[in-house]
């Protein structure tokens, strides 16, 4: 099972890169294979549809994503919503409108967001839940909203409110629970038995 991690800021080791990590370490130690993709390796160029041309990064974001079970997003709360950096990478989504799972179909999608105060943390992961839904992924029932004006951690979880680390052990198990049974009910379907029998 491979889980894709997506996010952080152009800032080596912001909140939203190590609160990312850390969850890409829950799942590593539910047995999960993780492919992690940080700031750095999402300042891509500009999504442009009309381009065929796509930069190494960008092929290896769709081609991880292509493989993988589930997803682990994470954004900074900038102005209202997710990060551009971000918000681009997945507009590069756009290039699997034509597979078999276009988009994020098929797919657990985890939600971290990373702001001072509530209020921002609250606003923007509805926005993320939404663009989501409109990439076919399927939410994880948690959220987890980390006010950064409280929480001081590392990409260990150490200083990680104890509200925070449970939020996030319930989000990271819910996306490998969803690609579990996903991968289960694939397995009935191939060998021949009815999915009405699960």
């Amino acid at each position: 099972m491979l889980i894709v991690g997506i996010g952080g800021t152009t800032r080596p080791g912001s909140s939203s890169e190590k609160a990312l990590r850390y969850a890409l370490a829950l799942a590593e130690a539910q047995g999960a294979e993780v492919e992690l993709f940080d700031g750095a390796s999402i300042n891509l160029p500009m999504y442009a549809p009309e381009s065929p041309l796509r930069a190494e990064g960008a092929q290896r974001l769709i081609g991880a994503l292509q493989r993988a079970q589930g997803v682990i997003l994470s954004t900074p709360c900038y102005h209202g919503s997710v990060s551009g950096l971000l918000k681009n990478a997945l507009d590069y989504t756009e290039d699997m409108c034509q597979d078999a799972e276009p988009y994020l179909d098929g797919r657990a999608v985890g939600l971290i967001v990373c702001g001072h105060g509530w209020q921002s943390t609250g606003v923007v992961l509805s926005a993320f839940r939404s663009i989501v839904h409109a990439l076919r992924g399927w939410p994880t029932p948690m959220g987890v909203a980390i006010n950064t004006l409280v929480d001081h951690f590392d990409e260990k979880g150490v200083g990680m409110s104890e509200q925070s680390e449970r939020q996030m052990a319930i989000m990271v198990g819910q996306v490998i629970e969803f690609a579990r049974l996903r991968a289960l009910l694939a397995s009935i379907n191939t060998s021949g038995v009815a999915a009405t029998s699960i």
